[in-house]
C-alpha cells in the first residue's frame, strides 16, 4: 500500500517523452525515449523506473547500452545505478502482448482494437516509467501497425504525420502539447 504519509517528491524531471508502439501480430515493441533530468535540490545515485510484464530488448543512456551490474530489478522497479548528475536521454525497447493481456491495463486487445487504460498506474505495462501522477511530460506518440487490420491509429494530441512502412504497414505521429 501506498500512503500520503510515504510521500516524496519526484527527483527525476521527464520533460518530453518519444514513444513509438510498433504493432506486429503476436507482439508489440514499445520504443521510449525519456529526455531525464534531475529536479534542483534533489539528489539520488539512482533512477526507479516501473515495468511490470515487459521483456526488455535494449537500455542505453545516451546511446551507450546499460551494463547488467548497473540495473537492479526490485518488484515492479527497474533500478538503474550510478546515473549521470547531467541531463540524459534514456532509450528503453521492450516487448509486449497485447493480445494475452487480460488485466484491462496498460496496451491490450478487446475486440479486434488495441486500447490503452494507463490511470492509475497501467502505463507501467508499456514501457518503463516513473510511473506516478506527479511525474508530468510531454508525450510524442508514433503508432506503427498493418494498414489493413489497423486502418486508423488514434492518439492523444495532434497528428503531426503520417505514411506507409513496407510490407503494407503504415503510421502516424501524434504531438500532444500538454503534460
Amino acid at each position: 500500500s501506498i500512503f500520503l504519509s510515504d510521500y516524496t517528491a519526484p527527483v527525476w524531471k521527464i520533460a518530453q517523452v518519444q514513444l513509438q508502439i510498433d504493432i506486429h501480430e503476436t507482439f508489440t515493441e514499445v520504443t521510449a525515449e525519456l529526455d531525464i533530468q534531475r529536479v534542483p535540490g534533489q539528489s539520488a545515485s539512482c533512477l526507479r523506473l516501473h515495468g511490470v510484464g515487459l521483456e526488455r530488448l535494449a537500455l542505453l543512456i545516451d546511446g551507450s547500452p546499460v551494463a547488467k551490474e548497473s540495473l537492479c530489478e526490485e518488484g515492479e522497479e527497474l533500478v538503474v545505478l550510478d546515473v549521470p548528475e547531467k541531463p540524459f536521454i534514456l532509450k528503453s525497447t521492450v516487448r509486449i502482448y497485447p493480445e494475452t493481456n487480460t488485466a484491462l491495463e496498460g496496451l491490450y486487445a478487446s475486440g479486434g482494437m488495441y486500447c490503452t487504460q494507463c490511470e492509475p498506474e497501467g502505463f507501467r505495462k508499456i514501457t518503463y516509467f516513473p510511473d506516478r501522477p506527479d511525474v508530468m511530460s510531454r508525450f510524442t506518440t508514433t503508432l506503427i501497425a498493418d494498414r489493413k487490420r489497423f486502418p486508423v491509429l488514434l492518439s492523444n494530441g495532434n497528428p503531426v504525420g503520417a505514411g506507409e512502412v513496407e510490407g503494407g504497414r503504415h503510421f502516424v505521429t501524434w504531438d500532444d502539447p500538454f503534460p
